[in-house]
């Protein structure tokens, strides 16, 4: 027996339900936008890359399981193109705006997405950064507190937030040069007033907009050769629950994770090592998540086909090795094309509402969504 046959048996016991999707295009982003709809968008074509959204499989849209599903249900709703590749989308929430960033340079994009009657997304502006021409593409994050504001910046000291639809600066930074100009790996909104700042040596550093010079820094990540690079993850969407008190996980290219309390940034909350193939190999698509709807599980992707998922409840600072509950190898076997090269998983994301479905994507264009069956004695 052949592994995909195999791993498609096994599919019937190990997963609730299970939705694959072939794009025209590979994707390093999923983005959950209003309606419960789904964006993603090319990012290495050289005729254009598609924006779409996403009509996603009736059953994510019902709290009713359905079992293995594996035809092509997701559907298009509108799309439109983008002549620069697209690293980064983020709905601005409350609006019909998307907002994209990607070489060569740091600007923005900024897109409508067309009313009911037509099935277009549209560019409607560019935020232009100053000294942005040689910088790289800028990390992206949006909340619609006040205004709808985009955070975005490639390096420490350049992050600034801009209101999107007047394209006024709001606040820049006030770091100095010789505080640290790190290239970002992350940055997210914790509030309206507070900003989380990753860097790609894992320094982790707080501002506050309402004072534009103060920084404040985390613990340091173990020490480690300087071709580590780490990546970020924030959690969101737990009801009732304080944003100061949400951890935070920061992931690098060996294969550590991080866990941080940011009412206690002098110590680490957790510490573990997960098994990654080739350990500091590459780190374009690094990528970890909290889940919004189940306390304490994260999940990792990035280093191979595959995606981790993580119960972190038990762990302690002792950065000792730590065991997924689940491995989704679904993209291992393949997808449009039949290269010959294995599929990488470019991004993952979580559902906001299902507490163990995730949606994923790799670099043959597949897209699948995936609800695992939780482990016997792990029932919650």
């Amino acid at each position: 027996m052949e592994a995909a046959d195999e791993w498609l048996l096994q599919s019937l016991r190990l997963y609730r339900d299970l939705h694959t999707f072939e794009l025209q295009a590979p994707t390093r982003l999923i983005e959950w936008a209003r309606g419960n709809r789904v964006c993603v968008a090319g990012y290495g074509q050289s005729d254009g890359n598609e924006i779409l959204q996403l009509i996603p499989p009736p059953t994510l849209l019902t709290k009713e399981t359905q079992g293995l599903c594996p035809e092509r249900d997701f559907k298009v709703e509108c799309g439109g193109f983008s002549e620069r590749p697209v690293y980064s989308l983020k709905y601005v929430p409350d609006t019909s705006l998307l907002v994209t960033s990607g070489p060569p340079d740091s600007s923005l994009q900024v897109w409508q997405v067309s009313a009911e009657d037509s099935d277009v997304i549209k560019s409607v502006s560019t935020i232009a950064t100053e000294n942005g021409t040689g910088q790289s593409w800028a990390k992206i994050a949006t909340i619609s507190a006040r205004a709808p504001w985009v955070l975005h910046g490639s390096r420490l000291d350049r992050v600034q937030i801009t209101e999107v639809e007047s394209r006024k600066n709001v606040y820049t930074a006030g770091i100095q040069a010789s505080q640290g100009s790190e290239e970002l790996s992350n940055l997210a909104f914790l509030d309206c007033n507070m900003l989380l700042l990753c860097c790609a040596t894992g320094r982790l550093c707080l501002a506050d907009i309402r004072q534009p010079q103060s920084l404040m820094e985390a613990v340091s990540v173990p020490s480690a050769p300087c071709s580590e690079q780490w990546c970020m993850g924030t959690r969101h969407g737990a009801q009732g629950l304080e944003t100061s008190s949400q951890p935070v996980a920061r992931l690098s290219s060996r294969g550590l994770l991080a866990l941080t309390d940011l009412r206690k940034t002098s110590e680490f909350l957790a510490l573990a090592k997960v098994r990654v193939p080739s350990p500091g190999s590459g780190a374009e698509f690094l990528c970890v998540s909290w889940a919004p709807a189940l306390e304490g599980y994260l999940a990792i992707s990035g280093f191979d086909g595959t995606v981790h998922v993580y119960d972190t409840q038990s762990w302690d600072s002792s950065g000792r090795e730590a065991e997924p509950i689940f491995v989704h190898k679904g993209h291992t076997f393949g997808g449009a094309g039949g290269s010959r090269d294995p599929p990488l998983v470019t991004v993952h994301t979580w559902h906001l509402q299902k507490p163990r479905t995730l949606l994923s994507a790799a670099s043959d264009g597949s897209l699948h969504v995936w609800d695992w069956v939780q482990p016997c004695g792990k029932c919650g």
